[in-house]
């Protein structure tokens, strides 16, 4: 037995889930994050009372770092009509209001920046994640290469020069409006099939430009996001950067690129952490989904590159938790239906793992359970 797994089984008082993390300037209570996950309640893009309930809750719940959903650098990037943006001042000013709360409770407000890319135009997932025609008040959408995500979904626009650099300035305005809105940690949606995605693949990138071919081509855009990005996001707050480690689909995206990518970022120094996901570029992926399965990625990331990673995907209990940190396959896990269900989980987690944590004194008297 490992000295992680007899700590573990004695139940340590000062379990790595509840240790804090410092990156950068911005330290962490804890080792637990809100995964981004989308509420496609939104009117035009903006993030109104159901958001901030959302996320001030799993603050007030102790969670350590609380990120929005993924948010949108331009209309025609959003997945639906109903998701949150941030290509305007307005929109700022209401997210601002939310990451003030989350800071004042003691967590930190990270918001994820996104563009939907060839996916975008869609129903609501309640609604059947149907494409939306024009007329339905759907849009055209834009990808690396005239390759539609699937049956029935509209062929994207392949980008020009003048369009990625279109898109790579509304970054750069989106990171700028995070830092205004008081966001203390940035991350970069480039995984699930979405624009960056979609040129990091072989499967959905088939252009011959320099953007396209070899490695070195397909991961020239998100370098140039990260740059765009990093040019309005201060060197003393982080920067995560989301991927899926794998497409699940022979001949595409994998690990060993996930890796070639993450030492290239690495070598760079301006990116924090990689938060290791999967999936969600072809439809003919077959993921053998089970609790945990993607914690190798995390782990395989991080042994190979020395970056930080995050650990995400059917992470329910806390000895899991706690087991996933411990063995250092991880330095961040990230929770998302599980903090869907319950708002407080860390704070029952810190009971189970018989750590003392401070409830917030308004919900003392529910420290009984």
């Amino acid at each position: 037995m490992s000295e992680n797994q007899r700590r573990i089984l004695l139940r340590d008082p000062d379990p790595h889930l509840l240790r804090p993390l410092t990156i950068r300037s911005v330290t962490l209570r804890n080792r637990i994050m809100l995964s981004p996950m989308c509420q496609y309640s939104a009117t035009e893009g903006m993030a109104d009372d159901w958001h901030f309930v959302h996320l001030a809750s799993r603050a007030v719940g102790g969670t350590a770092l609380i990120f929005t959903e993924a948010t949108h650098v331009e209309p025609c990037g959003r997945i639906t009509p109903w998701c949150l943006g941030l290509w305007n001042d307005a929109q700022r000013d209401a997210l601002a209001r939310v990451a003030a709360f989350v800071e004042a409770r003691g967590a930190v407000p990270g918001i994820q920046l996104a563009h939907a890319g060839r996916k975008a135009s869609i129903t609501r997932p309640w609604e059947g994640s149907r494409p939306l025609s024009p007329a339905e008040g759907g849009w055209n959408p834009i990808g690396p290469s005239p390759l539609p995500f699937g049956d029935g979904f509209a062929t994207p626009v392949e980008m020009d020069a003048t369009q990625i650099h279109e898109v790579l300035e509304a970054w750069a305005s989106a990171a700028r409006r995070a830092r205004e809105a008081g966001f203390r940690v940035l991350e970069i949606h480039a995984a699930h099939g979405y624009l960056i995605h979609e040129f990091l693949s072989p499967l959905s990138n088939r252009r011959g430009d320099g953007y396209g071919g070899g490695l070195t081509g397909r991961i020239r855009f998100l370098m140039e996001v990260i740059d765009a990005v990093r040019g309005e996001w201060p060197d003393r707050l982080p920067l995560f950067v989301r991927l899926s480690c794998t497409d699940w689909v022979e001949g595409g995206w994998d690990l060993e690129q996930t890796i070639a990518l993450a030492r290239a970022l690495a070598v760079r120094g301006d990116v924090d952490a990689i938060d290791c996901s999967s999936g969600g570029n072809d439809p003919r992926q077959h993921i053998p989904t089970h609790p945990g399965y993607q914690v190798p990625f995390a782990g395989a990331v991080r042994r190979a590159t020395g970056l930080r990673t995050v650990a995400i995907g059917l992470i329910h209990m806390p000895d899991q938790a706690e087991q996933i940190l411990g063995n250092g396959q991880a330095d961040l896990v990230a929770l998302g239906r599980t903090l869907l269900a319950d708002p407080y989980w860390p704070l029952h987690a810190a009971r189970q793992l018989r750590a003392r944590v401070a409830w917030p004194v308004q919900y003392e008297r529910a420290d009984i359970f």
